[in-house]
């Protein structure tokens, strides 16, 4: 079963824009977890990673984040693992009241996840990003990542993008580039 944490408001000292201030007060941001490396701890014992809780809820605390959220852990899974009712699963959560979406998921199908949430929930901004390393670790690109990703999820139109080193994405006209171990436009 999924779990859901809401976050309280803030004031903060910028102001945006007054359309997108009234749109963000209405609506906030809806978070889906839904496991991949950004997710994943190093167990010696095992000589492997493991999916574990969420570390997102710790990163939007470190953070300060002070706009209203809701955080979904849909479920832990590495991406290679997603089957077609798994990204169905994603696309219902999309569907929620909220309009501006950010989910967080594994590197490797990412862009399948995309597709499909691009022909089943239009009209709403939504960003998946996601880890080349965990978030758990010193080294790690997932709080970057999801700062991006939250960020892009309050200034973008409607449609699927993806948020990862740097660079926002179309989720349609991209592709990960596993020798230079990021995604690059097609």
């Amino acid at each position: 079963m999924p779990r859901t944490r809401a976050s309280g408001r803030q004031r903060v000292s910028f102001r945006p824009p007054l359309v997108y201030a009234r749109r963000m007060a209405q609506d906030g941001i809806l978070i889906l977890t839904t496991g991949g490396t950004i997710d994943k701890n190093y167990f010696d014992a095992l000589s492997e990673y493991q999916i574990v809780d969420s570390g997102i809820p710790a990163l939007l605390e470190e953070a300060r984040v002070a706009l209203p959220y809701r955080l979904v852990e849909l479920m832990r899974k590495d991406s290679l693992e997603l089957t077609d009712a798994d990204r169905a699963l994603i696309a219902a959560a999309a569907r929620g009241p909220e309009t501006r979406i950010v989910v967080t998921h594994g590197t490797d199908t990412m862009t399948e996840t995309a597709k499909v949430l691009a022909a089943e929930v239009p009209g709403k901004t939504i960003v998946l990003t996601g880890a080349l390393s965990p978030a758990r670790f010193a080294e790690t690109d997932a709080n970057f990542n999801l700062g991006m990703a939250f960020a892009t999820a309050q200034v973008a139109p409607a449609g699927v993008w993806i948020a990862m080193s740097g660079q926002v994405f179309d989720g349609l006209k991209v592709r990960k580039d596993r020798e230079a171990g990021k995604f690059v436009a097609l």
